[in-house]
């Protein structure tokens, strides 16, 4: 596994209430990567995904901007090497 990486962030911003998860999900699995998405009580998103490390850094690019309707205003990504812990993207609840 050692082409293939992991990332946890929490993004922060308008980001529930506009499909944001839904777009994560759909996003991740274009890019091929496996993980789950979901939100939290402090109103922000956390995501976890692993893949290659190309599709993992394309994520972590589009989550910066998110989806149409939402907006990023912080966001923290922690990157770390896969486990294959994951064999599909989730949005967990």
């Amino acid at each position: 596994m050692a082409d293939r990486k992991a990332m946890t962030a929490r993004i922060r911003g308008r980001v529930q209430g506009v499909g944001f998860r839904y777009h994560t999900r759909a996003q991740a699995v274009k890019l091929g990567l496996n993980g789950w998405v979901r939100n939290e009580p402090d109103g922000s998103v956390l995501v976890t995904a692993e893949g290659p490390e190309t599709a993992v850094q394309s994520f972590s690019n589009w989550l910066r901007k998110g989806p149409p309707g939402a907006r990023v205003d912080d966001i923290h990504i922690e990157q770390r090497e896969a486990q294959g812990l994951f064999d599909r993207f989730s949005i967990e609840h």
